[in-house]
């Protein structure tokens, strides 16, 4: 073998240098691994490196949404907020790529194109944009939930004279929207979080709406000295009590059915949730993610909020989502329905006057012409299996992952994929992922990863896939699981709806806590559901 060769020879590779990344080569070094971290961006970060929109914050409080690898880095890292904002996740990822010196492993600005599995070596040949290929025997997926933006197919964008940006894309210096006319397209979480600081600087702001969707107050604050030092001093016992949560998360989870108890009581509920802000709001009431009728009623409350809230009745109708809340990802704003009430800022509900296309001066409804200066899309993404189909992935007798997934995604615990040896997904589909704190479901992923590399590099092994029955199974449990609750019965992300052709399948797995310990006994009895191949 060549010197050159050999230098690209790898134990793993890793793509992506996000949360889930970086953790993966800190673990996979500590086995006296050869590693390598492919990263498409110019620095670590993953969502937080991409999504540098106004107003883009993590809607998970900043000391729960944190690694706990390391009691060090918990206790000498102060957060200022309780919910960090992007610039402040992004300096903190980049803390950690230093104090852990793992910048010497990542290769940036480099984008993975492919990866084809060589039956005769057990061993993946990784392809990147810059024409070189790498050998390793383990690939590992930190590609996130998140990350494959979606940009509407609308006929006429490519002529369009004025400045257009997605939100999960944005320029890395600050955008000036001082004097401009600006239109929003979308009104997902990005659009909520943006259109609030977008109308601080725009002459005109249009916001173009195909789904309204509920948002809760954030409530955001400088954190107490006195509360973080508190957290810190049982910050063990902390993360241990909420890995016991089906969020994995502290959102003061009340037993009590909303069903059991009076209106005034739900009431009273409902109310000190909306004081308290945030995500815990869907924590209210023990059957709010499980029945209908429960849903109902805090659905029946959040739009009683916007009615107050927005002044003109019409625009509060329309703002006003009409299905369960929650079945999509809810919402946390700050002066989100305040907004509208704004004299330059206007409402389009798509659903009555579509979009057309996208001339040289701005957006063509079927009943107008809308005249803009800049366009943001807050489209969202290919959530959940965008960012790996994208990447040419062939394993067993040539079969793409893409082929493999034409159904929808199919996996084992959400981390491996039957024919596909020695690739592993990080909170792929079929994990709780997106429905817990992202950051505690990755590390628990990278260590179960890293337990499962180690166990087949012993020596015995040389590769460890799961087995089609199993995975067979877990793709039908997840669907069952996800059928008691309420999450399946709208159109979202969740379900891949939001991406035309994509095939509706329930991706996420409901309930961490049972998830793990299924994960823990699969491991404890030889990795049973998989095939390990001596």
């Amino acid at each position: 073998m060549s010197e050159e060769a050999e230098a690209n020879q790898y134990d793993s590779i890793v793509v992506g240098a996000g949360f889930g990344g970086l953790y993966m080569l800190h673990r996979l070094r500590k086995l006296g691994q050869r590693v390598l971290v492919i990263e498409a961006g110019d620095g670590p970060g993953g969502t937080w490196y991409w999504n540098r929109y106004p107003g883009a914050r993590c809607d998970i409080q900043s000391l729960e949404y944190s690694y706990q690898f390391s009691d060090e880095l918990q206790q000498e890292w102060e957060w200022s907020e309780r919910y960090a904002t992007q610039p402040e996740l992004l300096r903190y990822i980049n803390h950690v790529a230093d104090r852990f010196d793992l910048r010497r492993d990542i290769l940036f600005n480099t984008r993975v194109t492919g990866a084809r599995y060589d039956e005769a070596d057990q061993r993946w040949t990784v392809t990147t944009d810059d024409g070189q290929a790498r050998s390793a025997r383990f690939v590992i997926m930190a590609t996130g939930c998140l990350s494959s933006a979606n940009v509407p197919a609308i006929p006429g964008l490519a002529g369009f004279q004025g400045d257009w940006y997605h939100t999960g894309r944005w320029p890395h210096e600050p955008v000036d929207f001082t004097g401009k006319r600006v239109a929003v397209i979308g009104t997902g979480s990005s659009a909520i979080q943006s259109i609030p600081l977008i109308a601080r600087q725009a002459s005109e702001l249009t916001v173009f709406q195909r789904t309204a969707n509920y948002s809760i107050p954030a409530r955001n604050a400088l954190l107490d000295p006195v509360e973080v030092k508190a957290v810190k001093a049982r910050y063990p016992t902390y993360r241990a009590e909420n890995r016991e949560t089906a969020f994995h998360a502290d959102f003061g989870y009340n037993e009590l059915n909303a069903l059991d108890v009076s209106a005034e009581v739900r009431d009273a509920e409902y109310e000190r949730r909306w004081a308290m802000g945030g995500l815990p709001f869907l924590a209210a009431f023990a059957d709010l993610m499980f029945d209908e009728r429960a849903n109902k009623t805090a659905a029946d409350f959040i739009r009683r909020k916007i009615r107050e809230i927005v002044s003109d009745p019409a625009t509060a109708e329309l703002l006003s989502p009409k299905g369960l809340v929650g079945c999509k990802r809810l919402c946390v704003d700050t002066d989100y329905y305040a907004t509208f009430n704004l004299a330059h800022v206007s409402l389009v509900d798509v659903n009555a006057d579509p979009i057309q296309a996208i001339t040289s001066r701005g957006i063509r409804t079927e009943t107008r012409e809308y005249e803009v200066d800049a366009i943001v899309f807050a489209t969202g993404f290919d959530a959940m299996t965008g960012a790996i189909t994208k990447v040419d992935i062939r394993g067993r007798n040539g079969q793409r992952i893409q082929d493999a997934w034409e159904e929808g995604p199919k996996t084992y615990l959400g981390l491996s994929v039957n024919g596909f040896p020695n690739l592993f997904l990080i909170t792929g589909p079929g994990s709780p992922s997106v429905l817990t704190n992202m950051l505690p479901s990755i590390e628990h992923h990278v260590d179960w990863i890293a337990d499962c590399i180690e166990h087949v590099s012993s020596g015995r092994f040389v590769s460890i896939e799961a087995e089609a029955d199993a995975q067979e199974n877990w793709v039908t449990h997840v669907n069952e699981v996800g059928n008691t609750s309420v999450y399946p019965r709208c159109n979202s992300w969740y379900l891949g709806a939001n991406i035309p052709g994509k095939p509706r399948v329930f991706m996420p797995y409901l309930g961490f806590p049972p998830y793990a310990e299924k994960c823990r006994e699969v491991a404890d009895r030889g990795y049973v559901g998989f095939r390990l191949i001596a």
